[in-house]
């Protein structure tokens, strides 16, 4: 049975709200977030288990697992529905024949949260949990208490969300599809006054047919923008160039060009701190340094930098913000040293990401010899799009191991990721690569070849069975 559209409405008096989905980490988030301003929350999910029902018992909030009719009694007065429910999941049946109001994720997150703020959306194929992160981090250390929603958990926070009593909302701007009824971007909802835009290329072929696809969602995204709004626009990406063109607001330029509004140049990396110098409008700005490696990094902290200094914020104040932010998990996050051997979790999949990340790796521990652990896990990257692209991605890596993906249900085999394929073709430009058909024999083959001063860089946007505890448990008993 089909949601009936009118019923998308968030109505008066709410006291109860149901949260379908309540497990994902955003929806737990939201789920907080919600508890915390005085709302009854409830949820459901297939699975519930830790640690985001860990969290959801910590706040107080009753979990139910599994789906079904039942999960709506006593009855709530707004539902809030999850992009991983089907049309045709039981308890969305039972939304629809009881005709309770109901809202997507992002559209609540805009109701209850952005609506009230000044919004600032990061959005991009690549670094958007990073830039975003950052911002948050930095407003928080200008003491100007931002509220956030992003996709990763910041170390300053040890949370992926925070309510503040400042103007600003802070929200990681994705292009994935919002809900079944509502297949449109995720960032459409979240009424921007302030956006920056750090790349744009194909990706999530699970929803999108092509990069076309993907820069018209974009294009309706800058067409959000208010006229007395702004975007900072990394315009050294040509798809970027495309998609501001027609912005119904100013629109400032940042990257490595230098006639270009922000202007980033001599990058060095000293001690695990990466300094680099800003030019504004052409004229030498500030120096900045972070405790991030990469290039991608800076250019991640020199769109913070022009955000912050449209809100008022001093150089000096955004230097000192940018030096304290701690990172994130899942990004580049050392997980251990045991035996003189790093091992470090990264959640890069995109080719891009796969490229910047380990030449950023290369850079910090130069000298050492990086070796790689990939895992292809997205729709995307399971899929033979990138098949390709990936044969250059692996050049900073001194050995790579590529796990042999899970294949994708009703997806003929020839358009499917290989593995083998990869490693084969990384093996004919003289790299050293092997494909493994699973954790385990990865971590068979690489446990005899490490040495003291590797670093293992592990790349996968899921749990990959663990592999990090696991590798640094047997490192232990070697």
């Amino acid at each position: 049975m089909d949601i009936l559209p009118e019923l998308n409405y968030a109505p008066k008096n709410i006291s109860h709200i149901h949260i379908m989905g309540i497990c994902g980490t955003g929806m737990a988030a939201l789920a907080g977030m919600l508890k915390s301003s005085g709302f009854e929350i409830t949820g459901s999910d297939k699975a519930v288990y830790p640690p985001m029902s860990v969290f959801l018992e910590a706040m107080g909030i009753t979990t139910c697992d599994g789906y079904g009719k039942q999960n709506l009694e006593p009855r709530p007065d707004l539902v809030i529905v999850g992009n991983v429910i089907t049309r045709i999941n039981p308890e969305a049946c039972a939304l629809a024949e009881a005709q309770i109001p109901y809202l997507s994720f992002p559209q609540a997150l805009a109701h209850f949260f952005i609506q009230s703020r000044v919004s600032l959306v990061v959005t991009g194929t690549h670094g958007k949990t990073t830039t975003s992160s950052i911002l948050a981090s930095c407003l928080n250390q200008a003491e100007l208490d931002p509220t956030f929603m992003i996709g990763g958990i910041v170390r300053e926070f040890d949370a992926n969300f925070r309510l503040g009593h400042g103007k600003h909302f802070v929200s990681e701007g994705d292009e994935y599809d919002t809900a079944f009824f509502d297949k449109e971007s995720k960032f459409l909802h979240y009424r921007p006054d302030i956006a920056i835009i750090t790349s744009v290329e194909f990706d999530h072929a699970d929803i999108f047919d092509d990069l076309d696809a993907i820069k018209r969602s974009f294009k309706k995204f800058v067409s959000l923008l208010p006229k007395d709004g702004l975007i900072i626009a990394h315009l050294d990406d040509p798809n970027v160039v495309e998609v501001v063109r027609d912005a119904p607001c100013e629109v400032q330029g940042y990257g490595q060009s230098k006639e270009l509004d922000w202007s980033l140049s001599d990058v060095r990396a000293d001690g695990g701190i990466t300094h680099f110098k800003v030019s504004r409008l052409g004229k030498e700005w500030a120096d900045f340094s972070v405790q991030l490696p990469g290039t991608h990094n800076c250019l991640n902290s020199l769109a913070v930098a022009a955000v912050l200094h449209r809100i008022g914020v001093a150089p000096d104040t955004i230097n000192t913000g940018l030096l304290q932010f701690g990172g994130i998990k899942r990004r580049q996050e050392v997980r251990g040293i045991i035996n003189k051997v790093t091992v470090i979790d990264d959640f890069a999949h995109h080719p891009t990401a796969v490229k910047e990340t380990l030449k950023a790796l290369k850079d910090a521990y130069a000298g050492q010899r990086l070796i790689t652990v990939f895992e292809p896990r997205t729709n995307s990257s399971r899929r033979a799009i990138f098949q390709q692209d990936y044969v250059s991605c692996f050049d900073s890596a001194d050995i790579t191991f590529i796990r042999e993906p899970v294949p994708l249900e009703n997806v003929a085999a020839s358009e499917l990721f290989s593995a083998a394929t990869l490693a084969k073709d990384l093996r004919a430009r003289g790299a050293e690569a092997e494909s493994c058909p699973d954790t385990d024999t990865i971590l068979d083959t690489l446990l005899p070849i490490l040495q003291p001063n590797d670093v293992v860089a592990i790349l996968s946007n899921g749990a990959f069975d663990n592999i990090h505890t696991r590798l640094l448990t047997r490192l232990q008993s070697v």
